[in-house]
């Protein structure tokens, strides 16, 4: 059985794909069996074979260097860039925790270390008819602490408090925070970091820069925000 990290945003389009993917090449750059997840993913690409590229997955793929099928690395991919329960609707589909945790199972056998990551913010509906599954339903289910991946820039304290807040109150381990497109020349980033701490007694684990190719921590600081 591996150790797993969850990796949530504060929202979309915060880069929990790109933080995603430096965790796991860092992993594997430190010799560690790491593999990446992603269960439910929205706006992906069609091939000419009319095979559903899942874009995050594709990303963490060849920026790792991991040697699984998009297959193992996720378990649905829809294709609009809607919130997940709408773009499955879109498809006439929806989303079977069932066949997510089956995947999650089999992947856990063929690695030491998974991180899985989130999608859209904390508050995501998953699917939304006659049964309803919200993305902290999918936390819970697979029992794992988050990371908090959030913007640097203005913005960054509301967001992240209320994101863990809203974790807290539903039980959910936050090992800490990561703030992206961080700037060391920006004093809004510096105070960012300083009140996310202070305010929200949050971790702040790495502060990654835009474009970063590698992640600035230590093996035992990695090891360490694994269940």
């Amino acid at each position: 059985m591996s150790k797993k990290i969850f990796i949530l945003g504060t929202s979309t389009d915060v880069g929990k794909s790109y933080i995603s993917a430096l965790i796991v090449k860092k992993m594997r750059e430190f010799g560690l069996n790491t593999s990446y997840f992603k269960p439910v993913s929205s706006g992906n690409l069609i091939d000419d074979n009319g095979e559903i590229i899942p874009l995050d997955v594709k990303f963490v793929h060849e920026f790792s260097k991991i040697e699984l099928s998009y297959s193992q690395m996720s378990a649905y991919n829809f294709i609009k860039p809607y919130s997940p329960h709408l773009s499955a609707k879109n498809e006439n589909k929806s989303v079977n925790m069932d066949i997510i945790i089956s995947k999650f199972k089999k992947l856990d056998e063929i690695c030491n270390f998974m991180v899985v990551e989130g999608a859209g913010g904390a508050i995501c509906p998953l699917r939304y008819d006659d049964k309803k599954i919200m993305l902290l339903d999918l936390v819970k289910t697979l029992n794992l602490s988050v990371i908090i991946v959030s913007d640097a820039t203005l913005g960054a304290i509301n967001q992240t408090g209320l994101t863990s807040f809203y974790l807290r109150q539903n039980g959910v381990n936050i090992k800490g925070a990561i703030l992206n497109n961080f700037d060391e020349n920006c004093p809004i980033c510096i105070d960012n970091k300083k009140m996310i701490n202070e305010l929200f007694g949050l971790k702040i684990l790495s502060c990654v820069k835009r474009d970063e190719l590698s992640l600035d921590i230590s093996k035992n600081e990695i090891l360490d925000i694994f269940n």
